[in-house]
C-alpha cells in the first residue's frame, strides 16, 4: 500500500491475548487512550470521551495513523469507524493487517472518499508473499460517514473473510494446493490510517482533494482484538498449534448457508469491480478464483 510514508502519527496498543477457547468469545475491547501512545504528530490525533474514541485528522501537511504493538497470527479483528463526511474526494481511510517483511502478507480495507453526494467505495485487497493485485470494489448499502459501522476480518488457516456489520463481503480461500501462497506463517500487525491519495483514489485520480474542506476527520469508537499474539517466538509456537483456537473449528472453516446468501446479495447489488472476472487484466482466471462459487 502506498500510505506507508504518509503514516506520521502512530499509536501503540498494549492489550494482547492468546485465545485458546473452543468456542468464540466476545472480542477484547481496547480503549484508545489507555492502551495507545502517539509517537509524534499528536496534533493530528484527538482523544474524545475520556479516550474511548479517537479522531484521526488529515490536512495538507500531514496524515496520521496507528498500529498495534503486538503482531498476530490468525484471529478476528474489527474496528468501528465513521468515515470522513462531506467532500472527501482523494481521501483514503484504511484498516489493514500487514507483516513487516520483504515478501509481505497483507489484508486490506480501503475506503475511498467521494465528492459530496457520491457514494463511498470500499476496496479490499489481499497480498500473499508480496503479491497483491487482488482488488475488489463495492458500494456500501449505507452512508459510512453518518454513523459508526463495524469492519471485521476473520483470518485462519482455511479462509480470510471480510465483514461489514457481520455481512460477509469477500472470502479468500486457502488455495496452496493450487500453487497460490496463503498467509499462514508471518504474523501481522494491525494498522489504520487516514491519508491523501488523490493521484488514484477518486475516479482514478480525476477528482483531487479539496484542501479548503480540510481538516478531514475519521472517527473510531472501538477497536477489538480476538487474535493469537505472536509477538515473541514462544507465543508464535502456540499460534502454530492448529485446532485449539475457536477460529480453527469447523464452523469457521467456511461460510454457512445464510452467510453465502448475504455474500451473493452484496455481489449482485453492490460489486463494481472484481479482479477474478477482469479478463482484460487476467485472460485466465486466477487460480484462487476457481474456488469462488460465482466464477
Amino acid at each position: 500500500m502506498r500510505m506507508r510514508e504518509l503514516l506520521v502519527g502512530l499509536l501503540i496498543c498494549g492489550l494482547c491475548e492468546v485465545i485458546l477457547a473452543a468456542a468464540p468469545r466476545k472480542p477484547v475491547d481496547v480503549p484508545f487512550q489507555k492502551n495507545y501512545v502517539p509517537s509524534w504528530a499528536t496534533d493530528h490525533i484527538k482523544y474524545i470521551n475520556g479516550g474511548s474514541q479517537v479522531h484521526l485528522v488529515l490536512d495538507k501537511y500531514s496524515g496520521t495513523g496507528f498500529q498495534s504493538r503486538g503482531s498476530y497470527l490468525f484471529g478476528h479483528f474489527s474496528m468501528r469507524i465513521k468515515m470522513v463526511g462531506g467532500d472527501s474526494a482523494g481521501v483514503v481511510t484504511a484498516f489493514y493487517l500487514s507483516s513487516q517483511t520483504t515478501e509481505h502478507d497483507e489484508i486490506d480495507f480501503e475506503f475511498l472518499g467521494n465528492r459530496t453526494g457520491q457514494p463511498y467505495i470500499l476496496q479490499t485487497n489481499v497480498f500473499t508473499g508480496g503479491k497483491g493485485d487482488r482488488e475488489q470494489r463495492i458500494y456500501l448499502w449505507f452512508d459510512p460517514s453518518k454513523h459508526y459501522h463495524t469492519y471485521s476480518l476473520l483470518w485462519n488457516m482455511y479462509q480470510i473473510v471480510f465483514f461489514v456489520d457481520d455481512v460477509p463481503i469477500r472470502i479468500f480461500k486457502n488455495s496452496k494446493d493450487l500453487g497460490v501462497k496463503y498467509p499462514f506463517n508471518q504474523s501481522m500487525k494491525i494498522y489504520s490510517s487516514l491519508w491523501n491519495a488523490d493521484d488514484w483514489a477518486t475516479r482514478g485520480g480525476l477528482d483531487k482533494t479539496d484542501w479548503t474542506k480540510a481538516p478531514f476527520v475519521a472517527s473510531y469508537s472501538s477497536f477489538h482484538v480476538d487474535g493469537c499474539d505472536a509477538s515473541s517466538p514462544q507465543s508464535a509456537q502456540v499460534c502454530n498449534t492448529r485446532g485449539k483456537m475457536w477460529w480453527d473449528q469447523k464452523a469457521f472453516q467456511d461460510l454457512d448457508g445464510p452467510q453465502y446468501r448475504r455474500l451473493q446479495w452484496v455481489r449482485k447489488k453492490y460489486t463494481i469491480y472484481n479482479y477474478c472476472t477482469d479478463r482484460s487484466r487476467y485472460p485466465s482466471v486466477p487460480p484462487e478464483c476457481t474456488r469462488d462459487k460465482d466464477i
